[in-house]
Parts: C-alpha cells; sequence; structure tokens
C-alpha cells in the first residue's frame, strides 16, 4: 500500500517539476503548495479557505506542506468524499525524502467505501524503510457530511493519532527492544486523492465506480508547530498539555474507549500475518 502511492508520488513529482506549476499565495496557502492534479484552494460553505483534492479517471491530486520538521504537532481539518467513495484513498501523512528502501512515514489514510457503510481510518508507521504497524478505525460520525479535526504528533518518545482531540492510537519508542522508531530525520507533510482499489476496499472486491467522479475532499485550518529536540517553543515543553512525556488519565481513557469500541484492525493480533513466527517484539510491551 504504502509503496504504491510512493511510486505514485515519484512519478507525479516529476510531473510537477517538469511543468513547474505556479504556487497559489495567501492564506491557506502560505504553508501550503499544491502539487498536481485537480487541485484548488476554495471558498467552503462556511466562507473559510480550504483546498480541494478531487480525483478523476484522468488524474489524482495533492497538496504537500513548504516546510519540514523534525518532531512536531500537525493539525488539519478535512471533510471527506461523500455518498459512493470505494476505491478511493484520501491521505493525511508525513514522510520523509530520499530512499524509498530507508523511508520514515507516519499515515492517516481514509479508505473509502460504498453508499451507507463507513469509512476506515487506516494509520500506520514505517522507520528506516520498516513499516507494517497498521491499526484500523470506524467512527462514530460520518466523515463526509462536516469537516473534523485530524492530528499528528511526533516526538522523540512516541506518535499519537487523535479526532476532535480525542486520542485513538499511540506508537512508542521502543528502538531500545528493537522496534523500528521515526527518529533522525525530518519529515514533509502531505495529502492526496487517488485511486487504489485493488486493496482499499474490501480487499480489492468492490472497485471504484466511475461513474460517480469526480471525488472530492476538502481541507482546512492546516496549523504545523514544529518542536525540535532542543527548541524552546513553550507549546512544546513538559507540562505544556499536549507535548509532555506521559499521557494522563484522561487521555489513557479515550483511547481505552477507543480501543473498545472504534477498533477494527490490529496488526498485532492478526494470526494470519504471523503463522511462521510471533508477532513483532513491541506487540508484547505496555
Amino acid at each position: 500500500m504504502g509503496q504504491a502511492r510512493a511510486q505514485l508520488l515519484a512519478s507525479l513529482a516529476a510531473i510537477y517539476l517538469i511543468l513547474a506549476i505556479p504556487h497559489v499565495t495567501g492564506g491557506l496557502t502560505d504553508d501550503l503548495e499544491i502539487m498536481w492534479g485537480n487541485a484548488k484552494v476554495v471558498t467552503d460553505s462556511s466562507g473559510q479557505q480550504a483546498i480541494a483534492l478531487t480525483l478523476d479517471r484522468s488524474t489524482s491530486s495533492a497538496f504537500r506542506s513548504k516546510k519540514t520538521c523534525q518532531f512536531c504537532r500537525i493539525d488539519v481539518e478535512i471533510k471527506l468524499v461523500p455518498g459512493n467513495s470505494a476505491g478511493t484513498v484520501t491521505t493525511f501523512y508525513m514522510i520523509t525524502e530520499g530512499a524509498w528502501q530507508y523511508h520514515d512515514e507516519i499515515d492517516i489514510e481514509f479508505l473509502g467505501n460504498s453508499t451507507g457503510q463507513p469509512y476506515t481510518m487506516h494509520t500506520n508507521m514505517y522507520a528506516r524503510g520498516q513499516g507494517g504497524r497498521e491499526k484500523q478505525y470506524k467512527f462514530d460520525f460520518d466523515p463526509t457530511q462536516d469537516y473534523h479535526k485530524y492530528t499528528i504528533i511526533w516526538n522523540k518518545d512516541w506518535i499519537l493519532f487523535l479526532v476532535d482531540d480525542k486520542l485513538y492510537r499511540q506508537i512508542k519508542n521502543n528502538q531500545m527492544y528493537g522496534a523500528p522508531y521515526p527518529y533522525y530525520y525530518p519529515m514533509r507533510v502531505y495529502a492526496t486523492i487517488w485511486n487504489a482499489d485493488d486493496w482499499a476496499t474490501q480487499g480489492g472486491r468492490v472497485r471504484t465506480d466511475w461513474s460517480q467522479a469526480p471525488f472530492t475532499a476538502y481541507f482546512r485550518n492546516y496549523r504545523a508547530i514544529s518542536c525540535p529536540q532542543y527548541g524552546n517553543n513553550p507549546l512544546c515543553l513538559p507540562g505544556s498539555g499536549w507535548f509532555n512525556q506521559q499521557l494522563d488519565e484522561s487521555r489513557k481513557q479515550q483511547m481505552t474507549q477507543v480501543d473498545s469500541n472504534n477498533k477494527i484492525y490490529d496488526y498485532c493480533k492478526d494470526p494470519k500475518r504471523y503463522k511462521n513466527g510471533p508477532p513483532p517484539r513491541e506487540c508484547g510491551l505496555n
């Protein structure tokens, strides 16, 4: 899944460089730049500036952050594709720049579905090319009817995934136990929409219905706060509330509740993946 997207990014990035697409300016795009496809800045129904990413038969679309960060909090509000979105994937993720086989990546991918069936929020992490840390979640709301805030927090000790400020997942830095963790290199933020009907919906059994195209997702209120390891931004210091080194009881309870009510896949608990050996060591750690 990640490698397919990487190949897509590489080929389309080459087109982006050849065409020298001009950057839009002002507001939201002070921090973001359009990359390719039918991506454009619009004014949504509430009067706010948003970036619309559209997928049709001829092209996907994408934007990215103008800056990289090494340890940071990234927030964005997203309104996903309504109706029959089967086969489509809308993404919000961070990735290092360089050779794919050694890349780091922190993923949120929204796997579309047939009308009336819920989206799946697919989360994953790569470190030095090692991935396969997938967990998936369903929502208690319809993510196509309004905007919802999605957050990635990445520091030297853990990665957090939040939805509307509710903690869904934590990935701890267990490098001391041999588990991979993205630690040494900065990442850039990307958002894309693309066709992945060979795997995205029910394992590829439900294909994209192109009669429903174009498929459009909207992004607004992007915020990035960089928290380098030796920085002094007050929002990044221990005790700041969201970037400290321990989860309070409220956050722990949120994650327990999500695990019980919303989690639909956990790589640690998939017996098909580990027929010939035990799961990764971090699966047995608290």
